[in-house]
């Protein structure tokens, strides 16, 4: 591991990044009533991934320690506003022999904006098996994504200063993202795949780095479906939204260390798309896997 990341510095690009450790900081006003802030006044809606990080921390502040997060679901249900505090309202479902269930409502201003429900597990043995491996060159073999495009297509494109500027993940791809040949009006497979990190260091409390994948599961998700379209989210018209997130934690591992984010676009139609995402560890391990639905509306 570079000294860069173990002083807490990754792969810094130009301008401030959302500090991703204050943000999964929530404050206990209540029994079971957590506040999560954004620090990040300048976006003009929190992230997604934002929601379903802070939410999982409020449940997780609610359980034994013994008890480690293993499967989320979240319904996103208004836009956030990043200037102003979210209040989690946590809900005590089920404290059973070996599984804990909590629900949580996050409001704004009295109304609901997201839904989260978190199950907890006591640590146990049992089969072990996956179904899927996969293998890439590591992350340290790859440009930067700024490195490895065209200069004239990155002077020309906006979504990348305004994801780095308001999420805090580290990216490189193995291959060209399907992005870049969407823009140029070129099909894809609806098939993606990028190494993902945080951006910065997190505390080793395995509820913070659960917490720092659910921030980062979110990235790219959905437009997994968009590639075999010929189109990117910047198309005039588009609109795209996550309207329900799940995931599944099948190991422990540290979340602001280099993993592999394999997702593809299931299918779309009727307006939405399905798609579905695994993460690996460098040796091949799934240790997470994703679901989302999402809004893909495109209004000519």
């Amino acid at each position: 591991m570079s000294s860069a990341v173990e002083a807490g510095v990754i792969d810094p690009p130009p301008g401030p990044r959302p500090p991703l450790g204050r943000i999964l900081e929530l404050e206990e006003v209540d029994t079971d009533l957590y506040i999560g802030r954004s620090h990040n006044d300048a976006a003009q809606r929190i992230y997604g991934g934002q929601a379903v990080a802070q939410a999982l921390v409020a449940a997780g502040r609610t359980v034994t320690p013994e008890r480690r997060i293993h499967s989320l679901h979240g319904h996103f249900i208004h836009p956030g506003n990043p200037g102003a505090p979210v209040l989690y309202h946590v809900e005590r479902v089920r404290d059973g022999g070996s599984f804990t269930t909590r629900s949580v409502r996050a409001t704004q201003a009295g109304a609901t904006i997201f839904l989260l429900t978190a199950s907890f597990q006591r640590r146990e043995r049992g089969f072990s098996h996956q179904a899927r491996d996969t293998s890439a060159p590591p992350p340290e073999e790859l440009p930067t994504f700024e490195e490895s495009v065209d200069p004239a297509y990155l002077a020309g494109t906006t979504w990348l200063p305004h994801l780095r500027a308001n999420i805090a993940v580290d990216f490189r791809f193995p291959e060209e993202y399907p992005r870049v040949a969407n823009s140029r009006g070129e099909a894809r497979p609806p098939r993606q795949r990028a190494w993902v990190r945080t951006t910065e260091r997190l505390a080793a409390d395995p509820l913070i780095q659960a917490a720092g994948f659910a921030y980062t599961s979110d990235l790219f998700l959905l437009s997994s479906a968009l590639p075999p379209h010929a189109v990117t989210i910047d198309e005039p018209g588009m609109q795209l939204a996550s309207l329900d997130h799940s995931v599944w934690l099948h190991e422990e591992f540290r979340s602001d260390e280099w993993h592999l984010y394999e997702q593809e676009g299931l299918w779309t139609g009727g307006g939405r798309g399905l798609a579905r995402g695994h993460l690996y560890d460098r040796s091949g391990v799934l240790v997470a896997s994703t679901m989302q639905e999402g809004l893909l509306r495109l209004r000519k």
